[in-house]
């Protein structure tokens, strides 16, 4: 730490605890200040890039912890917060299915306020494994006949047949990743 040149010309005679300006005996630490600043960023780095990377730093740090708790939470909680994160999106009202023998579905929200259309619902909170074919192709089957919308959340993320049998599908159905979903759940709040 150093003391600044105002601090150092003041003569001791001058200086009681009565009065003391902070600006006599204002310290700095350029060094580590330098480090903190210039860390991970080039030397023609704008203090707004600094502040934006810090933001975007802080951001993905709460997005990360929030995924890990996810992948840690009860099932049917898992179940209840997509529900609960559709409806803040927009959608209407939601109905939560059985717990036990639910055919596939987790949820059934109303796409619109008055409850004209359906769209489906699967939530599965996996911490590792990928979401596989199979699990799409009887997600699809539980939808036959009573709508053509689904969205299929999960917490990891989707292997290729998986996606390649979603969009070959004759429903229309959104595969919402975990990266994806924690963006959503901080939109969205």
């Amino acid at each position: 730490m150093q003391i600044t040149e105002k601090g150092l010309s003041t003569k001791a005679e001058e200086v009681s605890l009565s009065n003391i300006q902070s600006d006599v005996l204002s310290f700095y630490e350029p060094e580590k200040k330098r480090e903190i600043t210039t860390q991970n960023f080039g030397s023609d780095s704008s203090p707004q890039d600094l502040i934006d990377a810090g933001f975007d730093k802080i951001e993905r740090e709460v997005k990360d912890e929030l995924l890990r708790k996810f992948k840690e939470v009860d099932p049917y909680a898992f179940e209840k917060m997509i529900l609960i994160l559709l409806k803040k999106m927009g959608y209407g009202d939601f109905i939560e299915t059985s717990k036990s023998s639910d055919g596939g579905i987790d949820g059934i929200i109303n796409e619109d306020q008055l409850g004209l259309e359906k769209i489906y619902i699967q939530a599965k909170r996996y911490s590792e494994n990928k979401v596989r074919e199979t699990d799409i192709r009887n997600f699809i089957g539980a939808m036959s006949g009573d709508t053509r919308k689904g969205i299929f959340v999960t917490t990891s993320s989707f292997d290729s047949k998986a996606i390649e049998k979603a969009r070959d599908a004759h429903h229309t159905i959104i595969l919402i990743d975990g990266s994806h979903l924690v963006d959503l759940m901080h939109k969205f709040n």
